[in-house]
């Protein structure tokens, strides 16, 4: 069985074989069933689904995307079974199936972790999950979730710069930062060996190379300069400012979460899971989970539905 986490951005998929990642943005007419058929050639017959691509803005609205979502992932798999926010499998696109995937690596970890906080800090986004509330978590919107500090809309690859700071301090001169989209936290955490170049799996904002020099040159221009104009201490400084507000916005929602529901432990996943969870003294998933912990709702869903015997009958 193969299990399938449906980004906006990324195209998460979990076999026998191990973790694949595809860079699959969906509002450039990703081609998802094309990039799913090569594992039905490898004898893969089953497919167990979650997604939360349906958000992008080239549909419509969520329901448009589900059921593009669905009919793709069909085409490779046409007996593929679909996770929802009812905690149920679905064959057809429902409302339901909207951003479920956060809730699949909650059912998974909920018995084994039943006291604990999830933090999974993605390439997009940061879900922060109570593990122990798994009932209340049914049908949450992501609307819900931004409203009750479940979701925070900050990554370690794709966030805008501008949706980090206002302002940074530049050589001890407060400056404000152009909103346009010049630079993002991949850049930052790029130069600040936080990732490693392989890790940079998303397009950069100039569409350039993914080099140290060339992110230098992205995070200047934030502040409407040239590399030349602040040199490569300038840009540093301006990297480290991106890491300490954001590891700020996604440390203190995770502990304010932990404390709200009682929670005695914290577990990171996610791409970063590693820095993050030095920063909360919390537990890296990837030391126990593996490679899988760096997309764990589909590790999850697949797991989920082996446990269910969804297939089976």
């Amino acid at each position: 069985m193969i299990g399938i986490d449906v980004g906006g951005a990324n195209l998460k998929v979990v076999n026998d074989e191990g973790v694949h990642i595809h860079y699959c943005p969906l509002w450039e007419k990703a081609p998802i069933a094309d990039t799913l058929k090569p594992y039905v050639k490898q004898g893969e017959t089953s497919a167990a689904v979650v997604m939360s691509g349906e958000l992008a803005d080239c549909f419509e609205n969520k329901l448009q995307g589900i059921s593009f979502i669905v009919g793709e992932v069909q085409k490779a798999f046409p007996g593929a079974r679909f996770y929802g926010m009812d905690a149920q499998f679905h064959e057809r696109p429902v409302p339901q199936l909207a951003a479920a995937n956060w809730l699949a690596s909650a059912d998974y970890l909920r018995e084994r972790y039943a006291g604990a906080i999830l933090l999974d800090l993605g390439s997009t986004t940061a879900d922060i999950i109570p593990l122990g509330h798994f009932g209340s978590l049914h049908e949450l919107t992501d609307l819900n979730r931004l409203q009750k500090g479940f979701l925070l809309y900050t990554g370690m690859l794709r966030t805008n710069i501008a949706a980090i700071l206002q302002s940074v301090d530049l050589f001890g001169i407060p400056t404000p930062i152009s909103s346009e989209y010049f630079a993002t936290s991949a850049d930052a955490h790029f130069v600040l060996g936080h990732i490693t170049p392989d890790e940079y799996a998303c397009d950069t904002p100039d569409h350039k190379e993914k080099t140290r020099n060339a992110s230098l040159r992205r995070l200047a221009r934030v502040v409407c300069a040239d590399l030349e104009e602040i040199g490569e201490e300038g840009a540093l400084q301006i990297a480290h400012q991106v890491y300490e507000r954001q590891k700020a916005m996604v440390c203190n929602a995770a502990r304010a979460c932990a404390m709200a529901y009682g929670a005695q432990e914290i577990l990171v996943a996610g791409i970063g899971a590693r820095l993050f969870a030095r920063e909360l003294g919390a537990q890296d998933l990837n030391r126990e989970l593996g490679p899988v912990a760096d997309a764990l709702p589909a590790f999850a869903v697949r797991e989920i539905a082996l446990r269910n015997r969804e297939f089976s009958h």
